[in-house]
């Protein structure tokens, strides 16, 4: 039998400055070490590789560098035998090697240079979407899985907890999990409108407890810090770092909890949201450093687009903070153009999203939401439907009164859109382990 070679990845940044004049328009030459390496995806750049040599051209949004300006990019890498990093590097043809000045060393790249592979996680040892991917961490544009390979979680969103805890329970969450076969549940938390903001603690221990149900089950638990109105975060910046610095404190030592830091900012700039973002990402990472933190962006959550802007003002002033992505909202027949677009620049995750129209109510969009999850199952990028409740609206999983019973299974407790995305998130999923 003919021996094979097990191939593994890693993932790597580069921050290219410009110590010289400036420059319209840039490409970074480097050469790998060893010829079992490759660069598989990258971004922020249009890479090509031609044996052990590789080049990184500029793209139209960062190519013009002034002096002393700078830019990051990235890519993910595979290899066969071991990978130590590039030694030597050059700008538009002149040799450099990063760092304050020419002779520096060179730039940094994520996993640090070393000349041992780094430990490949063991093979699952569950069949849970937990015990299958672990850790997650933000690569590139993806959500990546510990074995450092893109992956989508599919799943559904909680009504406020303040009108609806009687539908999340034991009987509901196992039903989620093992009918819907669901990956993820964002327990939404309102902070106004009788949420958060009534009884702090109150609020955070049916957080914590919804946390431990999506644990015990193997779903990750994503928190929603859920503002709406006011639009401006900055509103309840004080209520966002006591919470989040309790919630990322109790939760700290669990590999499957995302934290959402502000539903749907509107009426405000990119500006104010990013520097909110910067002063509520600090709290979490004292406590938890390595978990997947997803911003709200302008306009309800629309990249802007609800207000009559577009994803570049996040691709091109981003939060300066690892394991960063962006929430993107949208109902069955919006904004579709517009995800593809921003999904080749920044990290997404669609936290919530509608089967009907933007009131959420009315009957179901089939053709609509079929099309918009067929986008985000080719282009990885997770989701949460809206609601996993039995609210008296066209979105609601359930059908009215369902939340008074004990059943939850099956297809009779369930709404039009219940039915539609069921059938959705209980198909097989790609949870690449290698």
């Amino acid at each position: 039998m003919a021996g094979t070679t097990k191939t593994r990845g890693f993932t790597a940044t580069v921050t290219i400055q410009n110590l010289g004049d400036p420059v319209n328009g840039w490409t970074l030459g480097f050469t790998f070490p060893n010829s079992g390496q490759r660069v598989t995806q990258g971004w922020s750049a249009t890479f090509q590789q031609s044996g052990s040599t590789v080049t990184a051209q500029s793209l139209s949004y960062n190519g013009a560098l002034a002096t002393g300006a700078s830019t990051t990019i990235g890519f993910n890498g595979s290899w066969t035998t071991a990978n130590p990093a590039p030694t030597a590097f050059t700008l538009n043809g002149t040799t450099c090697t990063g760092g304050t000045s020419p002779t520096s060393a060179p730039p940094t790249t994520t996993p640090p240079p070393t000349t041992s592979p780094p430990t490949t996680p063991p093979p699952p040892t569950g069949t849970t979407p937990v015990a299958i991917n672990g850790q997650l961490r933000v690569c590139g544009v993806n959500l990546c899985n510990h074995y450092g390979r893109p992956i989508q979680l599919r799943g559904m969103s909680t009504h406020g907890l303040q009108w609806f805890a009687r539908c999340y329970h034991d009987a509901s969450l196992d039903a989620l999990a093992d009918d819907w076969q669901a990956d993820l549940l964002r327990i939404s938390m309102y902070v106004q409108e009788q949420g958060y903001e009534t009884n702090p603690t109150g609020f955070t221990n049916q957080v914590n407890t919804l946390v431990d149900k999506a644990t015990a089950r193997g779903m990750y638990a994503l928190i929603d810090f859920h503002t709406l109105t006011p639009g401006d975060p900055m509103y309840n910046l004080e209520r966002a770092k006591t919470f989040f610095a309790a919630v990322s404190a109790r939760n700290a030592s669990k590999n499957n909890v995302i934290y959402e830091i502000t539903n749907e900012p509107n009426g405000v700039s990119w500006s104010t949201i990013r520097t909110y973002a910067k002063q509520v990402i600090p709290v979490i990472r004292g406590n938890d450093p390595d978990a997947v933190v997803i911003v709200g962006t302008r306009g309800w959550s629309s990249l802007g687009v609800s207000e009559g802007g577009n994803s570049d003002e996040v691709a091109n002033n981003p939060v300066r903070a690892s394991n960063i992505m962006y929430a993107f909202h949208f109902y069955a027949a919006s904004h579709r153009d517009k995800a593809q677009r921003a999904a080749a620049r920044i990290p997404l995750f669609v936290t919530e999203f509608g089967t009907v129209t933007y009131t959420g109510d009315g009957a179901v969009d089939t053709a609509s939401s079929a099309a918009w999850l067929d986008l985000l199952d080719r282009l990885k990028i997770s989701y949460a439907n809206w609601t996993y409740s039995d609210a008296s609206e066209g979105s609601a999983a359930f059908k009215p009164g369902t939340c008074n019973g004990g059943t939850y299974a099956g297809t009779a407790v369930l709404t039009d859109s219940g039915n539609f995305m069921r059938n959705r998130i209980r198909t097989p999923d790609n949870f690449p382990t290698s």
